[in-house]
Formats: structure tokens, C-alpha cells, sequence
């Protein structure tokens, strides 16, 4: 899979890149045939950092934030983005308090925010930062939690969100899979690499993909 791996690039900023490996990948509710890694987007802080300002750009002039939940271990672009908008000279949240904090799973699997953290999420102004938008499930599991402790949604963030996605929800992405040549979703159910005949490659989930072997 690796060996044909290629790297798609943002046209105004070469350095914020995602490298697409092809392949029969399964997540917990869609195959795909190819695997988005976006994990040094998330990790190496030279590149987060230009990753949060750009993504910051929607949330500068018109767009108040106080807290910035974080999913899919995108803690440290929320932090820079959290960094620039505290001293963003044009920000209209400069001089918030911005926390970034990012929920946890209780024990019945559904998505909490611990008791120190609820009141930063009660009553404030909410950016939602993820890094993928496939199905939506983590999107709307995420979204019940904020309103759930009684934030307000200032405002959805991705990394990379399919356009198959209809959620009724403005999301400010930084790739699409329009972006992404030959990229495709299937229903476990439908799959055409399936039909072929196809093995599974690898299980895809938040913290990347494991062979199958």
C-alpha cells in the first residue's frame, strides 16, 4: 500500500499536505479505497501551526470563540488556533480566556466532558475541530455532547471533509475529497472492491490504520 502513496498539497500552502495510501480500508461503518493520513497535520508543530492559521481565517471578524473542543487528537491545532486568535490584532475574541479541551468516552461509550472542564462549554462559544468528516458520525455524536452540556456552536472545523457528506451544517474544511483524485466511500454493503473480490488491507480509526494481516 505504502509504496503508492502520493501526497495532495494545498495550493496556497505547499507545506500543509495529506498523504493519500490507496488500498481496501474499513472503518466502522464505511469502506473506502484509500487511507487519508493527516496525522502530521495533527503532530509536527511546524505544520500545525500554518494549519491553524489558516484555519482560523473564518472565526477572526465574524465568529466569537471561547472554547475549542477538540476530536481525533487535534489538541495542538486547536491550541495555535486558540494562539492566534487571542493575539490576532482583528480578532473579536482577542483577550477570551480560549480554553481548548477535548471530551471523553463514559462508560456507557457515549462522549462527556468532565466536571472541571463543563463550565467551558456551558453558555460559551463553541468551535468543533476535527480532523475527517466521512460518514458524520463522529461530527454528530460530537455535536450532541456540546449541546448536550449547553454550548453554542460558533463554528465546524476539519482537516478533510467528503463532499458525499449532507449534514446541514456549514463546515470549514481544509481538503475535500474533491481534492483527492479517484477517492470513494461505499456502504459496508455495496462495496465494489468487495464485489471484486478485494481483500481488506486495514481498519482505519482515530489514532490510524491497522493491517490486516
Amino acid at each position: 500500500m505504502e509504496t503508492k502513496a502520493f501526497n495532495v498539497s494545498l495550493e496556497k500552502n505547499p507545506l500543509i499536505k495529506i498523504k493519500v495510501i490507496p488500498g481496501h480500508f474499513t472503518t466502522s461503518n464505511l469502506h473506502t479505497n484509500s487511507y487519508l493520513d493527516v496525522s502530521e497535520l495533527k503532530s509536527n508543530a511546524v505544520i500545525a501551526l500554518d494549519v491553524a492559521r489558516e484555519m482560523v481565517i473564518p472565526y477572526i471578524s465574524s465568529k466569537p470563540v471561547d472554547t475549542i473542543v477538540c476530536m481525533e487528537k487535534t489538541e495542538m491545532i486547536g491550541a495555535y488556533i486558540a494562539q492566534e486568535l487571542i493575539h490576532e490584532g482583528r480578532s473579536i475574541s482577542q483577550g477570551n480566556a480560549i480554553h481548548v479541551v477535548s471530551p471523553i468516552n463514559n462508560a456507557y461509550g457515549n462522549l462527556a466532558f468532565a466536571d472541571s472542564v463543563a463550565g467551558w462549554i456551558s453558555g460559551k462559544n463553541i468551535l468543533l475541530l476535527l480532523a475527517t468528516v466521512s460518514s458524520g458520525r463522529t461530527l454528530n455524536i460530537s455535536l450532541d455532547c456540546i449541546s448536550y452540556y449547553g454550548g453554542k456552536l460558533a463554528g465546524i472545523s476539519a482537516l478533510y471533509v467528503s463532499s458525499d457528506v449532507r449534514l446541514g451544517q456549514e463546515i470549514f474544511p481544509m481538503f475535500t475529497s474533491d481534492d483527492i483524485p479517484g477517492y470513494k466511500l461505499f456502504n459496508h454493503s455495496d462495496c465494489d472492491m468487495c464485489k471484486a473480490g478485494q481483500k481488506l488491507d486495514a481498519i482505519i480509526s482515530s489514532e490510524g490504520y491497522t493491517k490486516i494481516t
